[in-house]
This record gives C-alpha cells, structure tokens and sequence, in this order.
C-alpha cells in the first residue's frame, strides 16, 4: 500500500535524522507541511538517502516510489540484507555464536574497528507494526519477550562497557567479540543456565541500536533478568523527546 510505504519514509527519516521530518504543535500547518513534502534533511544524509526519502514522501500516493522500486534503489542495495526472524523457543543467534566458537587465531583476524552497519530497513522490520517505539524498548505490561533492542547514543565502546559493568553484580559472565558478547548466569535455573547473546549495530556515526536475544534457559528468568539489566543501562539508552516529556 503507498500509505505504508509513506509511514516507513517516516521512520526511516527518524532513525537516520534523530527527529521527525514534519513536526508542528498546529494541526493545520502540519498538514501543510505533509502535503508540500516539505522535507530539510540534515547535512549527514547522503544523496542517495535524500533522493530515496523525497521519493518515499512523496505527497501524491500515485507519483510515490513503489515497494518494488524501493527494492532496485542503489542506496537501499547497499549492505542490505533481509531479515531473517526464527520462532523456536531457545534459538541461537549463529553467527554470534560462530564468533566465539571459533579458534583465538582467527578471532584476531577478524577483529573489526566499528559495529556492523543496519540498514534501516532492516530495523523497521523488527518494528511490531511499524511503531517506531518497539525499536527503542520493546515492553508489554512492564515485560520484555525473549529478544528486545534500544538505541543509544554512546559510542560502541561506551556501551559494551556499560553492558559488561552491569553483568557482573547480575551474576552474569561476559565474553565479547568485536561487537558482539554473550552472556551467562552463573546460577542454573529451571530450564538451565540463561543465557543472552548481544549485539552492538551502527545505524548512523552518532545511532547505535544495541540487540538482546535469550540464546538459552527461561523465557520469565530472562524477563527478570531484563528488569534489573535495563535499570544499570538507563543512562546510555537513548529516550525519544516525548519519551522524555512523558516522564
């Protein structure tokens, strides 16, 4: 549907720009700026993201870039690559676990300066819904389910060190490799020992989204777990402005 294609040009504009592209306390006028597509991408967005985001909100829903357009897009090719989602109860992220099953020599090896980029696309689809909030804090009646993910500001060292901080009062012994860690409770509970595997991706040089994923144990032991994990990590998850009016 073009009215999707129009919402994920909003989101995708958020999670490069930091803020949304149409924004007026006036009803009205907002409506005047959506129609006008009336768009000032900040100066880090490439051409190839500004073109494809002028294309996407596109006020005429008959002019507007379609999804099979979109997917022949040069800027949206690039480094992408399609989600793939299991459903199994204890899955294990492979290549997480590849990075540390594999001999020290060929770790060294493939040490790496930054994060592993997300193509934004990427993240919306792990958006339930398309509700742009589900990517910074995915929580249902105060729970998280097995997987969830924020965003952060810090830079990639800052947070794996703030992730690695937290772990120890938890109980949890931390191995990480360039950017990823996998985390293990020390205590063996009713489904064995939790286990959380985590991963630091660049969105923009100043976006960082930060992914948590029970590899193993209990589904509750990893709700509670999450509960006192998020409260040590507060200070470097990034709060959308009306996150932070609400409070």
């Amino acid at each position: 549907m073009a009215a999707d294609v129009w919402s994920c040009g909003i989101i995708l504009f958020v999670l490069m720009a930091g803020y949304l592209p149409f924004d007026d306390p006036n009803l009205m006028t907002l409506y005047k700026l959506i129609t006008r597509a009336n768009v000032s991408c900040p100066p880090w967005f490439s051409t190839g993201a500004r073109n494809l985001i002028k294309r996407i909100l596109d006020p005429n829903p008959h002019t507007r870039i379609t999804i099979a357009q979109i997917l022949e897009d040069e800027w949206f090719k690039k480094d992408y690559k399609p989600p793939h989602s299991e459903h199994n109860e204890d899955v294990s992220l492979e290549d997480v676990d590849a990075a540390f099953d594999s001999s020290e020599e060929h770790l060294v090896a493939e040490r790496r300066e930054k994060p592993e980029s997300m193509n934004a696309f990427a993240l919306i689809s792990r958006s339930e819904g398309f509700n742009l909030g589900n990517l910074f804090e995915k929580e249902m009646m105060g729970m998280v389910k097995r997987e969830t993910s924020f965003a952060s500001q810090r830079t990639p060292q800052e947070i794996m060190s703030k992730i690695e901080e937290a772990c120890g009062p938890l109980g949890f012994n931390v191995r990480k490799q360039n950017y990823k860690m996998k985390l293990k409770g020390d205590k063996t509970g009713r489904k064995g020992h939790l286990s959380v595997a985590t991963e630091v991706f660049e969105v923009a040089p100043t976006l960082h989204m930060v992914e948590l994923r029970k590899t193993g144990g209990d589904t509750l032991e990893f709700h509670s777990f999450y509960k006192n994990f998020s409260s040590e990590l507060k200070d470097i998850v990034w709060k959308t402005e009306s996150n932070t009016i609400a409070k």
